[in-house]
């Protein structure tokens, strides 16, 4: 079936994650079965999104098996603790995305957070040996992510560590955008409080 002929899904069950990272476990075994099922999960939120960035169809299809190609390449390189593996894929397509439009245009886009939305966090892009401080304030914008609800944490990883603009996350999710915003913010509010502490040293 085209993926354009197909609904929006985006699965919410807490377990759904653990269910991804068993099956990128698979693929750094060469477990091509655990591809397919990767696949079928993802698929359509990974062309939901190349395909609003890019208004055409068949390079959105090809951005989505390139993408998935380069997860079967480089299972091995996922880190649990920078986010989903849906957060990972949708990156990855996302930045696949805009490549295409930059070989085609010559044009940035602006990047996420020009909002000061994410003033307040560490770059997720650091390079935690060089800066002591900065890692041990990742490590608590890790720690408190996980206590946010769920929506909130998604949300929040897809923006942070994925760079997508509330846009996409929309697109991505299927939600609303106000309904994404709003978790933004709540989230954001959620996580002020222990770096604020964390700042003053009594954390």
């Amino acid at each position: 079936m085209n993926p354009s002929e197909q609904q929006l899904s985006y699965s919410r069950d807490s377990g759904s994650n653990a269910e991804d990272v068993a099956l990128i476990r698979r693929m750094c075994d060469s477990d091509e079965t655990a591809l397919g099922a990767l696949y079928d999960r993802w698929m359509r939120s990974l062309y939901s999104l190349v395909m609003h960035l890019l208004k055409d169809a068949d390079e959105a299809e090809d951005v989505v098996e390139e993408t998935f190609w380069q997860a079967w390449r480089k299972a091995s390189t996922y880190e649990p603790s920078r986010g989903a593996v849906s957060t990972w894929l949708l990156t990855i397509g996302r930045r696949k995305a805009l490549d295409r439009l930059r070989a085609k245009r010559r044009q940035r886009e602006e990047p996420f957070g020009s909002d000061r939305t994410f003033d307040d966090l560490p770059s997720p892009s650091a390079d935690p040996s060089q800066n002591a401080e900065g890692s041990e304030l990742r490590m608590h914008v890790f720690t408190a992510l996980q206590q946010l609800p769920a929506e909130q944490r998604e949300a929040l990883e897809l923006g942070y560590f994925g760079g997508l603009s509330q846009t996409e996350i929309a697109d991505a999710t299927g939600q609303p955008l106000g309904t994404v915003k709003t978790r933004m913010r709540l989230a954001m509010q959620k996580l002020r409080e222990p770096l604020s502490m964390h700042r003053q040293g009594t954390v």
